[in-house]
């Protein structure tokens, strides 16, 4: 038998090609070919090789990028399981991403999945991370890099393997990077890119015990001053595009001969209007920040000045209905006693 050979009476078609060239003993079993069979196909010289514990490549030749993947996914997941009549379970029925359970790529890998150009591609990676369960029974070996978590993240379809989301496969890759550089350009591609918010990014981090680690902090302090200046640039196109009057941007406001009350992002000073970006990094310290910014809110607000909160996120996807917020609060201010004077001032 070579690799061309059908395994047995059972149907292939719910396969992908990749999967048709790499697949478990276990699955090899369920078309009919026992574990003896697969060892002896895999010995020295023969159709196949053993790419991982478990795992058979069925053909001779090097492994593609795309074989490794299936490889390791097959290594850190578990086999389909069987329905009725003995028939085995298909990728899609049952199992959103069968038969690699709940395995995810991860890591660099997942970012190149991703398309981040910076980083490498994945034929010149020595070792492809899986995220697994905590629970899960297994080392890693080979090339497969076992990355194990508490709480598992919905995974992303791409080209038919899971892969982790952005956030989370920046903080598996970060992780393993000790060069500022690498982590500073992963970090502001997937940013510039529109892959995400720098605020999840940086939950991640967290969560994952990173941002004790001094080249990872400055890739961050870098983010967020990229992640607020791309924020600020959406704010401006939404009110260019959208129609709205110029407000008076970057200012901080005060009371005539009273305290300061704080800064905001703009300021309608007829309406009393004022708009702040929630540019918040999900640190140890959210709790305090989140409390300056309500203190900060209901004191405006106290004063006749509406606040309207707008995350970078809410810009990057829904421009149009913030443009409307925006509008609906400035249209009001006839309807509400005027504001208390407020001295504004260039931040």
């Amino acid at each position: 038998m070579n690799h061309n050979t059908p395994l047995s009476p059972l149907p292939l078609t719910h396969l992908a090609d990749a999967q048709l060239r790499v697949m478990s003993t276990a699955q090899l079993r369920e078309h009919g070919i026992s574990s003896a069979d697969a060892g002896a196909h895999c010995r020295s010289g023969g159709p196949w090789q053993q790419l991982l514990p478990g795992v058979c490549l069925l053909h001779p030749g090097p492994p593609t990028s795309e074989e490794r993947l299936h490889g390791a996914l097959l290594y850190a997941g578990r086999p389909p399981a069987k329905r009725a009549h003995g028939i085995p379970g298909q990728p899609g029925a049952g199992e959103p991403h069968a038969p690699y359970a709940d395995a995810m790529i991860t890591g660099l890998a997942a970012l190149a999945l991703h398309r981040f150009s910076s980083a490498p591609p994945l034929l010149s990676l020595d070792r492809i991370d899986v995220l697994v369960p905590r629970t899960r029974r297994l080392r890693s070996v080979g090339f497969a890099r076992l990355v194990r978590s508490h709480t598992m993240p919905t995974p992303q379809q791409i080209t038919g393997v899971p892969v982790a989301p952005v956030p989370r496969a920046l903080a598996d890759a970060v992780a393993q990077l000790a060069e500022a550089g690498a982590v500073r350009r992963l970090l502001t591609e997937a940013v510039r890119g529109g892959h995400c918010e720098p605020a999840a990014i940086v939950r991640e981090l967290n969560h994952a015990r990173l941002l004790n680690r001094p080249h990872v902090v400055d890739a961050v302090d870098s983010l967020l001053a990229e992640g607020r200046a791309i924020a600020e640039d959406r704010l401006y196109r939404m009110v260019a595009e959208h129609g709205l009057p110029d407000p008076l941007w970057n200012v901080d406001l005060r009371l005539p001969g009273g305290p300061h009350l704080g800064g905001v992002d703009a300021y309608w000073p007829d309406q009393a209007v004022a708009v702040e970006l929630d540019t918040r990094a999900p640190r140890q310290d959210e709790d305090a920040m989140w409390s300056e910014y309500a203190r900060k809110r209901e004191t405006l607000e106290r004063l006749g000045i509406t606040v309207v909160h707008i995350t970078p996120k809410k810009l990057r996807d829904a421009l149009e209905q913030q443009a409307a917020v925006v509008r609906t609060a400035l249209m009001a201010s006839g309807d509400r006693e005027p504001a208390a004077y407020v001295v504004v001032l260039p931040r």
